[in-house]
């Protein structure tokens, strides 16, 4: 994990949680392996279950998916907060990973996802994309969730590392609080979605 990943994850943290320390919160990490470093001590509050989420073992996984696209392993409706950084450049079809954030989050459940607009290649085990604001307003539309901010780091940040060459596009959405009707309709979106991808 580079070091502006990390300020962008922690700046997230202090705009919209800072008031929400007392709350138990369900806070599920996707694609946590440990590499280089961790989000887990920013989400290091007595009340918050932090639980990391990545398709093999190892550190700071807590929870492994056994289908990327299907995390049969988390109930729908049950996460307060979502967070990946550094992971989505590296999944093939990030669209259907969208689906299952919105499906395990709570009405009106955070995410924030960060991920490179710039940088070398870097395959882990593949390295398929990078995101600009629109890409990730396109997928926030695709998986019904509503879009609370979006940014792309342009300016150089004072780093020692090799951040400012990521350029890090940070998004933040949110799972609408529908009425039943509207909930219905984008599940049965969501599942018809789904049945084609498969086919």
């Amino acid at each position: 994990m580079h070091q502006s990943s990390y300020a962008n994850m922690l700046a997230f943290r202090q705009k919209y949680l800072a008031a929400r320390r007392d709350e138990t919160l369900q806070i599920l990490d996707i694609g946590s392996y440990d590499v280089n470093g961790s989000y887990k001590a920013i989400f290091n509050e007595e009340k918050w279950c932090y639980r990391g989420v990545d398709i093999s073992e190892g550190p700071n996984v807590s929870v492994i998916l056994s289908d990327l696209y299907n995390w049969r392993e988390i109930k729908s409706s049950t996460i307060d907060l979502v967070i990946s950084g550094q992971a989505f450049e590296h999944i093939e079809y990030v669209w259907l990973t969208m689906l299952e954030i919105y499906r395990v989050l709570k009405p009106g459940g955070l995410c924030c996802i960060i991920a490179p607009s710039g940088g070398e290649e870097h395959r882990y085990p593949v390295d398929c994309w990078r995101f600009y604001g629109d890409g990730f307003k396109a997928l926030a539309r695709y998986a019904s969730l509503d879009l609370v901010e979006v940014y792309t780091q342009e300016q150089a940040g004072d780093f020692s590392d090799d951040s400012n060459s990521w350029k890090d596009t940070v998004f933040i959405g949110k799972k609408p609080c529908f009425n039943l009707l509207t909930a219905g309709k984008a599940r049965l979106k969501h599942l018809l979605i789904r049945k084609l991808s498969k086919s």
